[in-house]
């Protein structure tokens, strides 16, 4: 069968995050590895109403769609990121994305050649970097800072390699390491694309779940010059199976990504966006966003204090202000991989740092933990076990 595989194909590596889903799924462990949402932020009851309503009477929700997406929401949705966070500029468009997902994959489709390149954070989100590897893009990775990716290597990268499309950035809360960029570096990283002509692909899926401090402007409103490309879902706020993502870009840049779309999958699930649009038009989203950062701040601390409490004191970890992750690291010279084989055999389950790595045969001393997604009862024990295994994995040779 490998022989029939695209040589593309064969250059990717699976994804760690969803391997681990699999293997341990319908098993009694506990899960510091997936990226989920907790289930019981998704509002339901709103959801059944709103769905039983178009049942009732609109059956052209189970029809085709316009590939750009049902007009109703992404004018709601415009007027909200307008009335929000400042975003919506003249000549910019809006389209429906199934899950935000793709949204990064038709960009990297529309603008990528075999052998261009694309500089992202390093770590990253492996199903970007996957997307982008998949269309023959090589990844120029830069280091990730307390406040966002080294600007002075971003500039070296930007200098020294040929054909670079765009700068992917998770803005908010980084997946995997719970990082917000600065305001300060997201002005000297603007400056940078509009130096060196480079777009911005800025992946903004938890912006909205912040539970301290304060909010930080989105390279998209902070943008004057139509460089940056705007991604993000309703995948952490309302339900991740919808998969209702959406892309705002200049209406010139949205031309090819639309033809890409119709490609791609035609158009998003209508009658998704059908129950998207009554439930931000009939829903109090500003207090159901508010509850999540209030159950997802208490998830964090605790687990911020278990860690501080249990762990090695060589041992760190990144102090997210929201999203979903934070980010731990081993003495350097530890392998995180090595690590996670070891903690599973205890049935707890994290992230190694290879698999978030724009080079991923680069040895990792770091690994992901999700907060969102297990109990507080489960953080609590899981914690500990994992400092066990930790107090004796760095007593071995």
């Amino acid at each position: 069968m490998s022989d029939m595989l695209s040589e593309k194909m064969k250059s990717l590596h699976g994804n760690a995050v969803r391997e681990i889903l699999s293997a341990t799924m319908g098993r009694d462990i506990i899960a510091f590895s997936a990226g989920n949402p907790d289930t019981s932020t998704f509002p339901l009851e709103a959801m059944a109403e709103a769905s039983a309503e178009i049942f009732a009477s609109d059956p052209q929700a189970f029809q085709y769609g316009v590939s750009e997406g049902y007009e109703p929401l992404r004018n709601k949705i415009k007027e909200r990121l307008a009335d929000k966070f400042g975003m919506i500029k003249d000549g910019d468009e809006l389209i429906m994305l199934t899950g935000g997902q793709q949204g990064l994959d038709l960009v990297a489709r529309t603008l990528c050649n075999e052998g261009d390149t694309v500089i992202c954070e390093t770590p990253s989100f492996v199903g970007a970097l996957n997307s982008f590897r998949s269309y023959g893009a090589k990844l120029a990775g830069i280091p990730m800072r307390h406040d966002g990716m080294d600007v002075a290597l971003l500039e070296e990268a930007l200098k020294s390699n040929k054909n670079v499309k765009f700068i992917y950035i998770i803005s908010a809360f980084q997946n995997p390491t719970g990082i917000t960029t600065s305001l300060e570096r997201r002005r000297e990283i603007l400056a940078l694309a509009k130096k060196y002509g480079v777009f911005i692909l800025e992946d903004n899926p938890y912006g909205e779940l912040r539970f301290s401090g304060e909010d930080v402007p989105t390279f998209k409103a902070l943008d004057n010059d139509g460089l940056v490309i705007y991604c993000s879902s309703f995948s952490k706020i309302l339900s991740s199976g919808m998969r209702m993502g959406y892309l705002v870009a200049q209406r010139e840049v949205m031309k090819p990504i639309i033809l890409a779309k119709q490609c791609a999958d035609v158009h998003t699930n209508l009658f998704f966006q059908k129950l998207c649009y009554k439930i931000l038009c009939t829903y109090d989203m500003d207090a159901h966003i508010k509850k999540i950062c209030g159950l997802y701040g208490r998830k964090c601390h605790l687990m911020m204090d278990m860690l501080d409490k249990y762990m090695p004191e060589s041992v760190t970890h990144t102090r997210p202000e929201g999203g979903l992750f934070l980010w731990c690291e081993l003495p350097e010279e530890r392998d995180s991989a090595q690590f996670a084989k070891f903690a599973s055999e205890r049935d707890v389950f994290v992230v190694p740092g290879f698999a978030f790595a724009a080079d991923m045969s680069a040895p990792s001393h770091a690994f992901r933990m999700n907060y969102s997604s297990p109990t507080e009862a489960q953080i609590e024990k899981g914690v500990k076990i994992l400092a066990e295994a930790a107090h004796d994995f760095l007593a071995t040779k």
